[in-house]
């Protein structure tokens, strides 16, 4: 559920933002707000411009129109403010790679003007696990706990807004499980959640509200469920006992296709035509054997793919939501 509605300002509120690098336009007029302790999620292929709008938010590119604040505060007239409510997971492993684990937070926390946080940054290292490698510098720390110790650093300073850029890229199932054990907990706590991830199924899982950019546009902003609901089609595999080389006469009309070497059947169904009965009856008057079924509902991946692979809409409002 969305977090209830606060008297205060969003989190995060863009408006007309647009970002050009000469003749391109990375991002076009986008415009989406996120509540106060929402999970929100920013989906697009490469180059769509979720790195952009990031960027933009945390003060590292400059908008070339549009407005974008943090909880009220401009995030250029107001950047020593926005910079303080704002934590980012960056999706590089960006570190001094001779300090040690204890030493890069302690660092961190002094570019934030935090001093006296030592119980906090010792609460950090021990959910995180990295209280064991407290002394080790960050050239001996494995990948996956490289990628802790930057969530570690994101939050010295205990921000309002953590952005997570891509955070489970290289991580291994353990640490990925523990590390959104852990989002989830702080999130939980009241923190702001901002994720871009190219893991459709954790954003389907996590957010509770997406928005999908393609080519520096918004193609669709709505609750995940909704967003999922938008696919009218679900699908039916049949699984055969004997392979087939042709589609049957009888079967056509259902546009089946087939796979895995003629051993595959898969036929659309609409959620509301009802034609499953008919199908599986033509299924039997052509006698095929079928030794397996398997029914595919829509999911967000889907919607990303049917989204993304269309043409880029002439404005900056979404194809499905707002």
């Amino acid at each position: 559920m969305v977090a209830s509605a606060k008297t205060g300002p969003p989190a995060i509120q863009i408006e007309g933002l647009v970002k050009r690098y000469g003749a391109l336009s990375a991002l076009r007029g986008i415009s989406f707000e996120v509540q106060e302790g929402e999970f929100f999620g920013l989906l697009g292929p490469n180059g769509a411009g979720k790195s952009t709008a990031i960027n933009i938010i945390v003060g590292l590119t400059r908008r070339s129109e549009g407005k974008v604040s943090v909880f009220g505060h401009d995030v250029t007239a107001e950047y020593r403010t926005t910079r303080r409510l704002v934590g980012v997971v960056p999706q590089e492993l960006v570190f001094d790679h001779f300090f040690t684990v204890e030493r890069t937070l302690k660092i961190q926390s002094g570019y934030f003007g935090v001093t006296g946080n030592e119980d906090w940054l010792e609460h950090l290292m021990e959910v995180l696990d990295l209280a064991a490698h407290r002394k080790k510098k960050v050239l001996e720390l494995s990948g996956g706990m490289k990628r802790r110790l930057l969530v570690a650093k994101a939050l010295v300073h205990r921000p309002r807004v953590l952005i997570l850029d891509e955070p489970t890229a290289g991580v291994d199932v353990s640490l990925r499980r523990s590390l959104w054990e852990f989002v989830r907990e702080i999130h939980d706590q009241g923190t702001t959640v901002l994720l871009t991830t190219h893991y459709i199924e954790e954003a389907e899982q996590h957010c509770q509200r997406i928005g999908i950019l393609n080519h520096g546009a918004f193609v669709a902003l709505d609750r995940t469920e909704k967003l999922v609901r938008t696919l009218d089609e679900k699908r039916i595999s049949l699984y055969l006992s004997d392979p087939l080389s042709d589609l049957p006469p009888r079967l056509q009309p259902f546009k089946g296709v087939l796979g895995e070497g003629g051993r595959k059947l898969t036929f659309p169904l609409s959620r509301e035509d009802g034609n499953l009965r008919a199908l599986l009856h033509a299924v039997t008057e052509s006698g095929l054997g079928v030794a397996d079924l398997e029914v595919h509902m829509p999911d967000l991946e889907d919607v990303f793919v049917s989204l993304t692979s269309r043409s880029v809409r002439e404005e900056g409002e979404p194809a499905i939501g707002r």
